[in-house]
Parts: structure tokens; C-alpha cells; sequence
């Protein structure tokens, strides 16, 4: 795996030596762990991969509660703690010295905090934003980054064809949650990767709900959207199913969404705009009369976070290409009436063709 390392730094690098950078600061904690190996999310406190150009050094910046995991686990072996007392920005200058003229920044994960720091410490530089040269590397996953979300995907699946089983009429939203939640830990997963939906009858017709203590019941859609964490990769999938008998709306409704992302996956293969894949499943929806309650991109880019570049959306003009690794998720949301969403995770081989990792029925399933 150092090596998987040292050839992103070494893609880093380059860039940063074209664009005639002194010095990058990259500081959102899954850029640092995509570069060193050394995963760790810390909150408030300054951490940071420091890149610096002039002498070809590499900086691990870090809490100092976290040298010792950091020592363990990071590619990169210049560790510099940082105590709570002192300023991170202070320490940071005092470590790489004067004459930076300009500094590589991903400009989405800085605060005007920061920058004012940056500024105080280091006067008179330029910035250039290296922030879509970083997503652009993230997204062109090797196979080996793919078989680390296939086995989340595993994982994931387990914890649903288990969880399932336990579903009946009266159990509550945050009663399934919390049984999936258990399961994944059992199944071995770091935890949750975002936070579990299960939302039932009409309240499945938001995209974004939350479970509460709402009861199942006798005919209700049962919407389940969740993922895990596995080695630093994440899945995300999301079956929908019906409290016993479904009625015919029900039924056509859901047979639609099945269709609409069979069509997004059918569309999905190198070469291809990935405009064209939310157009494919968007139109099986709109031709059937309920485009208006689709109004949401179709799916996104999953890897170490779950929602990251590509955005599967239609007017997207990038091309998919091999190691582009996505969710295809349409759906139809009805308010007062409710929704299905049917999600597939999706790979783009070294063939140029997309390979399911989802392996989880997309059968209308009846429970309880």
C-alpha cells in the first residue's frame, strides 16, 4: 500500500510543481488520509498534509493526542504535533520558514478563520486552489480502491438481509434504525457512513427524512437508505419495500423507479457523458408522467466519503472513464403519499464497462 502512496503524492506534486506552487496546505481530512494512510477526523483542531516544494519536504501536521496513531499508520514520517496551547499557523511557519510566495490551497475547505491566519503568518502570497486537482485524483479509483467498497457494500448488505427480518407492523422508525446500527458493528463495519434512514409510509416521499418514533403499519412503502464504513471506504445503497400487500399505485410506482435505474446502469460505461446516465433514468420517470416528483440529481461519486465527485446530474459534460465509481438512485417522491428510491453503486472497469456492485434484490419485497 506505500506505494499506492507514493504514487498519489508523486501526481500531487507534479501539479504542484506546473502550477509553480512554494508550498500546499491540504487539510480536509479524508484528502489527508487519501495521501498518508493516517485517518482521522479532527474536528476543531488544525491538521494537515503540508507539501513543501523548495526542499521536496513532506509534513505531517497533527494534534498532538493523535501522534502516536499518526506515527503508526502515516506514509509520511515527518510528524510535527501540535499541543492545544499553541497556535497550529505559528508552528507551521516556524517548521517551514520564510520565503513562500505562493501556497496551494483547497479553497472549499478553508474559513476566513484560516485564511486571516494564513495571512498573519505568511504576508504577501499568492493562493491558487488545488482542491479539483485533488477530486480529480480521488475519483479515478484504482481496483483495488473498488474492492474496498465492494466489501462495504458486503457488509451493508448483510446488515439488510438480516435487519429485514425483524421488521412488523407497529415497530418504529428509530426501532429498525437502531437494529441496523447494532448489526453493522456486529458485521464489522467502523460504523455507520452516513446517517441511517428508514422512513415509512407517507414520510417516505422525503429524500432527505429522518427516522422518529412513527409506527409501521399495514400497507406503508418502507424506504431504507444507509451505508457503512469499512477500512476507510463507504457504500450507501437504499431498497425500498412494502408493509404487507402493496396496492396497484404502489406497484406501478415502484416498477417505474426499478426501471429508471436499470436504465441509469445500462447507460453507465466509458466514453459516455455522464449527463447521459441521469438523462436515461430521468426519461423512463418523466415518460411515465411523474417527472415532477423526481427533482433531484440522479447519484453521486462514493469512495472514502459518501458523497464526492462525479455528480451524476444532467448537465454534467464530464466523461466517465475507467475508475469512476458512483450511486445510481432515482426515484419517485409523492408528498401525502409517499416514495421509492431503488440505489445501485456502480464501478467503471479497466474495460470500460460498469460493473454492479449491488447485489441486493431490486424485487418489490413484501415485510412484516
Amino acid at each position: 500500500m506505500s506505494k499506492q502512496y507514493q504514487i498519489r503524492l508523486n501526481a500531487l506534486v507534479q501539479h504542484l510543481k506546473e502550477r509553480q506552487v512554494d508550498i500546499a496546505i491540504v487539510n480536509s481530512p479524508k484528502n489527508v488520509f487519501y495521501y498518508t494512510g493516517f485517518n482521522s477526523e479532527p474536528f476543531e483542531r488544525f491538521m494537515a498534509l503540508v507539501i513543501d516544494l523548495r526542499n521536496e519536504t513532506n509534513y505531517l501536521f497533527v494534534p498532538a493526542l493523535d501522534q502516536e496513531a499518526a506515527e503508526k499508520s502515516s506514509y509520511v514520517k515527518r510528524i510535527v504535533p501540535i499541543t492545544d496551547e499553541l497556535n497550529p499557523y505559528k508552528v507551521l511557519k516556524e517548521t517551514i520558514g520564510e520565503g513562500v510566495k505562493s501556497i496551494g490551497l483547497e479553497t472549499k475547505n478553508v474559513s476566513l478563520f484560516q485564511q486571516e491566519q494564513l495571512n498573519h503568518f505568511f504576508s504577501r502570497f499568492s493562493y491558487q486552489n488545488v482542491g479539483e486537482f485533488i477530486s480529480g485524483q480521488r475519483m479515478r479509483k484504482t481496483p483495488d480502491e473498488c474492492s474496498k467498497v465492494q466489501y462495504a457494500v458486503q457488509v451493508i448488505e448483510k446488515v439488510l438481509t438480516e435487519g429485514i427480518k425483524s421488521v412488523k407492523e407497529g415497530m418504529t422508525e428509530l426501532e429498525l434504525t437502531a437494529e441496523f446500527e447494532y448489526l453493522m458493528r456486529k458485521f464489522g463495519a467502523e460504523g455507520p457512513s452516513f446517517s441511517t434512514t428508514v422512513l415509512s409510509g407517507e414520510k417516505s416521499s422525503l429524500p432527505h427524512g429522518s427516522p422518529d418514533g412513527k409506527k409501521m403499519k399495514k400497507g406503508d412503502f418502507l424506504l431504507i437508505d444507509m451505508g457503512v464504513i469499512v477500512d476507510g471506504y463507504c457504500s450507501d445503497i437504499t431498497r425500498t419495500f412494502v408493509i404487507g400487500e402493496e396496492t396497484a399505485e404502489q406497484r406501478r410506482i415502484y416498477e417505474i423507479v426499478r426501471e429508471a435505474t436499470r436504465e441509469g446502469v445500462l447507460a453507465a460505461k466509458a466514453g459516455v457523458m455522464i449527463g447521459k446516465v441521469d438523462t436515461a433514468a430521468r426519461n423512463v420517470i418523466k415518460a411515465n408522467g411523474y417527472g415532477q416528483y423526481f427533482n433531484n440529481r440522479v447519484g453521486h461519486g462514493l469512495g472514502m466519503e459518501v458523497h464526492e465527485e462525479p455528480s451524476i446530474h444532467e448537465k454534467n459534460e464530464l466523461t466517465l472513464e475507467p475508475g469512476f465509481l458512483f450511486t445510481i438512485e432515482p426515484g419517485i417522491y409523492i408528498p401525502g403519499f409517499g416514495g421509492v428510491r431503488i440505489e445501485e453503486n456502480v464501478y467503471i472497469g479497466e474495460d470500460g464497462e460498469a460493473k454492479v456492485l449491488t447485489t441486493f434484490s431490486t424485487e418489490l419485497i413484501r415485510l412484516g
